[in-house]
């Protein structure tokens, strides 16, 4: 996937992960998870798939929420916040 079709598909994906995990990083803090997000899943999506995403397709968007909500899981275990959600 291109830089720019990762970036902008980062800012959708990043608030879409930020009601999944109820995050507590604000509207900013989520788009940025996002574009990490979308640059993660697509890594993980190459080496274990072989897959070449591109554009902007289901495909796309359901990789890159999966990497941006493995982000945010990833950030609460290495911070010690485990799992918890807010009420």
């Amino acid at each position: 996937m291109g830089l720019l079709t990762t970036i902008i598909l980062g800012l959708i994906v990043g608030v879409i992960a930020g009601f999944i995990t109820k995050s507590r990083f604000g509207i900013i803090g989520d788009i940025l998870v996002g574009i990490v997000g979308a640059i993660v899943g697509d890594l993980i999506a190459g080496a274990l798939f072989g897959l070449d995403v591109t554009g902007f397709n289901i495909q796309s968007l359901l990789v890159a929420t999966f990497g941006a909500v493995l982000v945010i899981v990833v950030y609460r275990l290495a911070t010690g916040q485990g799992a918890r959600i807010r009420n």
